[in-house]
């Protein structure tokens, strides 16, 4: 019998026949990492984040592979997303963040919203900017080298699905351009 083969998206192919299938698939290319201003930067990371996303309807695979692009680009202490899920524990609430993939060093698993810079994010469904960790009230200390902070709401259907956490060991590193960026690529991210 002849194989059946049938396109998949990112340059996979499955291929069928009666006993087995396989799927053959390329591989990205590697990251182009640039210099230059943020905004070079951004402009030459947002059309390969968007590479690596086409074709791939796996929502954990997606942002593995947009915090590990973000984390190679700019080299933050960490980098990663927590997803609304239903609560583990028997709460008030019903709903929290839990930890999704990352990149750096071990994170706070669960984040009750308004709690932190990520729970304050969600209940607010805003972008924010903390340019000194210290000086926000309630800060949760994931880890003691994090100095600034950005936490951005991944929302759908008026509804925050997802919230994009990243963290510099450096003070007021992260400002309007950042934003404006990651809003952007967040806004590729199907869930």
């Amino acid at each position: 019998m002849i194989p059946k083969m049938e396109t998949c998206g990112n340059g996979c192919i499955l291929k069928t026949n009666e006993q087995t299938s396989n799927y053959l698939c390329r591989m990205s290319e590697d990251l182009n990492i640039v210099t230059g201003t943020k905004t070079e930067q951004y402009e030459s990371l947002i059309p390969q984040i968007k590479g690596l996303l086409e074709g791939e309807p796996d929502i954990i695979a997606n942002l593995a592979n947009i915090a590990g692009a973000l984390k190679e680009q700019f080299n933050w202490l960490w980098i990663g997303f927590y997803l609304v899920k239903p609560a583990f524990a028997k709460t008030s609430a019903d709903k929290e963040l839990v930890l999704g993939p990352f990149q750096g060093p071990i994170a706070c698993t669960r984040i009750r919203k308004g709690k932190g810079v990520c729970g304050t994010s969600w209940e607010k469904a805003k972008t924010i900017i903390v340019p000194d960790v210290q000086k926000f009230p309630g800060h949760i200390a994931c880890s003691s080298l994090s100095r600034s902070e950005i936490v951005v709401p991944i929302i759908r259907d008026n509804e925050v699905v997802a919230v994009l956490d990243a963290d510099s060991e450096e003070e007021n590193h992260f400002d309007e351009v950042d934003r404006i960026y990651l809003e952007k690529i967040m806004q590729h991210v199907e869930f």
